[in-house]
């Protein structure tokens, strides 16, 4: 293993993590360097940022719901043929679940297992010499983690530079850079994070606009000494999950976007074949398919378009007829009786369960979970553990009749009830499904 890495972590949510990332990574392949990037954590849409900026796949690695030779596996083929690669955290650097070490869900777990050096981001608003003893407090929190440096974010003035680049290097903490308020750096965002970045028609403009700021606020020179490099164990290739399918029909379109590149990789090593076909353009899942996915996404926000898809609705149900079909949050949705649209209209789903789900109604639902599933089904057999997490607005507004699909638990182990349905070949959850769990 010859890539040296970085992991770009910070003291909270919300402190520029995902922008200083893009800016870094943005900068880098400017530069010619190979690199490549992950995303710590269950999240969707980060990855493809990371994607568009250094014009390679990223991949998320997650303590908690990856088993370690899945989290190795993953590491080492991100890390191949790469110069450098850079892992975006998530929360602040030792944010994750009581449990033991190193399967927490934290950003630290993973600097600790690829004893990678940690570029922290300090959001420095409303404080000056103070963020010195929260850098230190950092440093000295956890030896197993390295703080490499510091970068400086939501500076207000020279003056206040000054201030807080004095109190660091009397702390002995190195300051790799400097970014000021600027709201030109933002991204957009709605209900569930950013905007995609398959929806900016400007994303090149605004990647070299990060990679100019970087350029000049960042020593990218240093950044790059400061990475370390990786230290990855022998692993095993399981696949996180196993293909539901030799050919598997994956909807694939602004409604459906969410489903986890480490599954689909894991699906094509383990021989599977995908077909992505677009409920949106009223297509219907080919029909030399033996399995359909229906991943999560936007179905709130195109439900009158999936109601008027006729083609697509009918030749979903005739394949469940025979085939096994799985539908997971969004997808999920769309497997109901209908979706009520945030401004309380419903919209027919394609029934092939007996639920309803209302955007309307809206109440967050986040966390890690675990499921026990009761029967077979494509995301696993009946008895069979697998973990993953929920996010999602949606309320469910009728439960229907349909027999369930798994007991769920949060991330604590605490039993939440039953969850999904399944009716005939049909299935689905609000559950997105990271890794079947076992040992390793």
């Amino acid at each position: 293993m010859t890539a040296r890495g970085l992991v770009i972590a910070a003291t909270r949510s919300g402190a520029g993590k995902t922008t200083v990332t893009l800016a870094l990574l943005a900068a880098l392949a400017r530069r010619g360097i190979a690199v490549r990037s992950a995303k710590a954590g269950p999240d969707y849409i980060d990855p493809a940022f990371h994607a568009a900026a250094t014009g390679c796949p990223s991949v998320n690695l997650d303590s908690w719901a990856m088993p370690p030779d899945l989290l190795d596996a993953l590491a080492a083929e991100a890390a191949r043929d790469a110069e450098m690669l850079v892992i975006e955290g998530v929360l602040g650097l030792f944010d994750g679940l009581a449990g033991p070490r190193g399967r927490r869900g934290a950003t630290a777990d993973l600097a600790a297992r690829f004893h990678l050096p940690v570029l922290l981001i300090l959001d420095v608003a409303g404080q000056s010499q103070s963020a010195a003893a929260v850098a230190r407090g950092f440093c000295a929190h956890d030896h197993a983690v390295r703080i490499a440096g510091v970068l400086l974010n939501r500076v207000g003035s020279e003056r206040h530079r000054i201030l807080v680049a004095e109190a660091m290097q009397a702390a002995g903490v190195p300051v790799l850079g400097v970014i000021s308020r600027d709201k030109s750096l933002a991204l957009p965002e709605r209900h569930l994070g950013l905007v995609q970045a398959s929806e900016h028609a400007d994303l090149a403009a605004r990647l070299a606009h990060l990679a100019d700021h970087a350029e000049r606020h960042v020593d990218i020179d240093a950044v790059i000494a400061a990475a370390g490099p990786l230290a990855i164990a022998a692993h095993a290739n399981a696949p996180a999950l196993p293909p539901p399918g030799q050919r598997i029909a994956l909807a694939s379109d602004a409604a459906f976007t969410f489903v986890y590149p480490h599954l689909l990789s894991g699906w094509r090593a383990a021989g599977a074949e995908i077909f992505p076909f677009s409920p949106l353009a009223d297509e219907a899942p080919p029909e030399h398919c033996d399995c359909c996915w229906l991943p999560g996404g936007y179905p709130e926000l195109h439900a009158g378009k999936l109601a008027a898809a006729h083609q697509f609705r009918t030749g979903l149900a005739r394949f469940a007829e025979t085939r096994p079909v799985h539908g997971e949050c969004g997808g999920y949705m769309a497997l109901g009786e209908y979706l009520e649209d945030a401004a309380g209209e419903r919209h027919a789903m394609a029934g092939l369960l007996g639920h309803a789900t209302s955007f309307a109604q809206r109440r967050l639902h986040l966390g890690y979970r675990a499921a026990r599933l009761i029967a077979d089904s494509p995301i696993g057999p009946g008895g069979g553990m697998i973990r993953g997490h929920e996010f999602h607005y949606a309320s469910l507004v009728e439960p229907g009749n349909d027999d369930p699909l798994a007991d769920i638990f949060d991330g604590n182990g605490r039993r939440l009830g039953k969850t999904g349905g399944r009716r005939g070949r049909a299935t689905g959850t609000f559950f997105h499904v990271i890794a079947s769990e076992r040992l390793g």
